[in-house]
Order: structure tokens, then C-alpha cells, then sequence
């Protein structure tokens, strides 16, 4: 048995909040962090029959991908579905729990169960997240150069791409005047002290910079310490919307479309012309992804698979790509086996199912 606040660190710590957009509410919805749950139930989205199933299973934490509250509640009325629907989860103190855009800006997160799916091989994010890290400096003497730069890795600081622990150093000379009131490391009060220091770089990413300042406050040996925290317009991989990558084995168009209806159990598909060229790179974004076509068509993708297309969107590659619509629920239905992934694999033997109820409220004539 996991307490809330266990689970919720584990989801924080794959798919930052940090990382959702600003439109979006993820998060806790409702629960008492200390609470201890003794199942879980994860799902695309919260329904009455997701919150029957869970109440059916004893579970008492439903986990889903689409929040619930999207847009602000001015109150709860018994004649609103959503204000219903909370107010008898509530009543149950049934904890809720929503991993939405942050879950798709991570590469190993919505986007990246697709992939998986797909077969894909060398995946990069097609539009990566701007303004993700800062670069962190600070000065150390050299006894405590090895103390300190291990805090910060252990505190998360120095990860670059499939690089860990990066770090530079460059020997100085500090100087620093104790006044009054302090009670120097080295040196004497009223006194000009001089300092062997070594400069220390690391990035640092902005969702654990509370995290890494506050480690570096404790192992630095100054009472005072003087640090540095930088801007950067970096761009990492790593972070951002959607994902491309490459089939092993190129494809025929028709082929590949009916591996994509086989997979994700679509109705129907909808797209653009077809080209006569066989399907090699692909784009992919899960849910509403009409924003990334350009970014599709920039990678030379061949074709760009995702939901919510309109129709003067399907113009817009002209001959250069294929678009493919594949339908909303049907590319994010997997979303429930990735949280649960995520769960399984830090506590393999905490409770936690995958929801049974289809909650696509599309059907198609056929």
C-alpha cells in the first residue's frame, strides 16, 4: 500500500507539472496526500462508469489523462454532469489524480507509447519545449569542489540528453570581506580574504531548481554562498510536443494505414492524398495535434498522424506528406497502459488496474 503522496511523486518525477501548457490543469484534483491507497485505477478520462468501475474494484485513487476540471468551476451544481460526477467522488473520497499535458511533454509519454506501437526507432520530440533549464554557477573552495558537485547530481542537476552528471570547472581566486554579524568559513573579520575557488557549471532543470539550491545551501561549506542562475535558449529533445521518428522497414501507404487502423482499432481514418511514396519517417501527436503540421512537414516527415483535423487542414501539406486523422480517443487509448506502466515499474506490488470502460463518446455508422 502506497500512500497518495508516494504515487503522486512517482508521476511528478516522470511527467513534471512544470511541463504542462498553460491552458491545462493537471494534477491533484482531489485527495488528501497522506492518504493511503489501496488501489488504483488509471483511465483516459472520468466517467460515471470509470467511477463505478473503480468503486466496483475497491479502488480509491482513479488516475486519468484528461482532467476533469478544465476550465474553471464557479460552483458545483447538482444539474452539471461534471459538478454531479465530482460531487459523488467526493462523497466517496475517491482520490483524483490528472497527468494530461505534461504526460505529452515528455518523450517516453503519450506520444511515446504510439511510437512504441508503431515500431518507431529514433524518436526526437517534433517541437521542443523552450525555456526547460538554467545553468546553474557557483564557487567552491577546492576541498569541498567533490562534495558539492555530487549533491547537485544526486539533487538532479547535470543531466544532459542520455548524459549524466555534467559538470565544468575553472580555478579562481575569490576574495570577500566578513562585516559584522558574520561568522566566516575561513578568513577574519574587517579583513580582505583571498580564496582558492573553483567555478562550478551545471544546467539544471527549472522543475527541480527549489530542489538543487536548496542541496547546495547544505553542502556548501559558506555561510553565505554566491551562486548564479542563467537563462538558456536551449533546446532539448527530449521535451516538447509530438514525436518523429523511423519505420525499421519502409512501408507502402495502403499497408501502413492498415497498420495504424489494426493497432489503434479506428473506425475510420481520415487523410490527405496519397502520395506513391513508400512511408519511412513518420510524425506522430496524440489528441488535438493540428498545430504541429508544419513542424511535421519540417522534419520531411511522410506522414503526420494525429486527431482533430479540420477540413482546410488537409490542404496544407499539398503533396509533401500525408495527413492522418485517426480520431481523438483512438490515439490516446493507450495513455492508460503508460500510467500504469509508470506505477508498476517503481511499485511492482502496488494494485493497480487498467479501466475496462471505452470512454469515446465517437461512434461511427459504418
Amino acid at each position: 500500500m502506497q500512500t497518495l503522496e508516494d504515487i503522486i511523486n512517482v508521476l511528478e518525477t516522470f511527467a513534471p507539472l512544470d511541463f504542462q501548457e498553460e491552458y491545462d490543469n493537471c494534477g491533484l484534483v482531489y485527495g488528501d496526500p497522506s492518504k493511503k491507497i489501496d488501489k488504483a485505477i488509471t483511465a483516459l478520462e472520468l466517467t460515471q462508469e470509470v467511477l463505478d468501475e473503480a468503486i466496483a474494484n475497491l479502488a480509491n485513487l482513479i488516475i486519468v489523462h484528461h482532467p476533469p476540471i478544465f476550465k474553471g468551476l464557479k460552483r458545483f451544481a447538482h444539474n452539471d454532469p461534471t459538478s454531479a460526477l465530482l460531487i459523488q467522488a467526493i462523497r466517496m473520497d475517491m482520490a483524483i489524480y490528472a497527468c494530461h499535458t505534461n504526460l505529452d511533454n515528455v518523450i517516453k509519454g503519450v506520444n511515446g507509447e504510439i511510437a512504441d506501437r508503431l515500431g518507431l526507432n529514433k524518436i526526437r520530440v517534433l517541437q521542443p519545449k523552450k525555456g526547460t533549464h538554467h545553468k546553474l554557477v557557483t564557487y567552491v573552495p577546492l576541498d569541498y569542489l567533490e562534495t558539492v558537485r555530487n549533491v547537485l547530481f544526486d539533487a538532479g542537476a547535470g543531466k544532459i540528453g542520455n548524459y549524466a552528471e555534467c559538470s565544468f570547472t575553472a580555478e579562481g581566486n575569490g576574495t570577500f570581506k566578513a562585516l559584522d554579524g558574520a561568522n566566516p568559513f575561513v578568513g577574519e573579520k574587517d579583513k580582505l580574504h583571498h580564496e582558492k575557488e573553483f567555478r562550478l557549471e551545471v544546467m539544471i532543470p527549472n522543475h527541480l531548481s527549489k530542489k538543487i539550491i536548496d542541496a547546495l545551501k547544505k553542502a556548501h561549506p559558506y555561510e553565505t554562498v554566491a551562486y548564479d542562475i542563467l537563462p538558456l535558449n536551449n533546446i532539448f529533445d527530449e521535451i516538447g510536443a509530438g514525436i518523429f521518428g523511423e519505420l525499421p522497414v519502409e512501408m507502402e501507404e495502403k499497408e501502413f494505414l492498415f497498420k495504424i487502423k489494426n493497432i489503434f482499432k479506428t473506425g475510420v481514418i481520415k487523410h490527405s492524398n496519397l502520395r506513391s511514396v513508400p512511408i519511412k519517417s513518420v510524425a506522430l501527436c496524440g489528441g488535438s495535434g493540428k498545430s504541429l503540421i508544419n513542424s511535421a512537414l519540417k522534419v520531411n516527415a511522410d506522414i503526420y498522424i494525429t486527431a482533430d483535423l479540420g477540413y482546410h487542414d488537409f490542404f496544407i501539406p499539398g503533396n509533401k506528406m500525408i495527413l492522418a486523422d485517426i480520431g481523438h480517443f483512438e490515439s490516446e487509448q493507450f495513455t492508460s497502459d503508460r500510467l500504469l506502466t509508470i506505477l508498476k515499474e517503481k511499485f511492482p506490488n502496488f494494485a493497480v488496474l487498467k479501466s475496462g470502460v471505452n470512454t469515446n463518446p465517437v461512434n461511427y455508422f459504418l
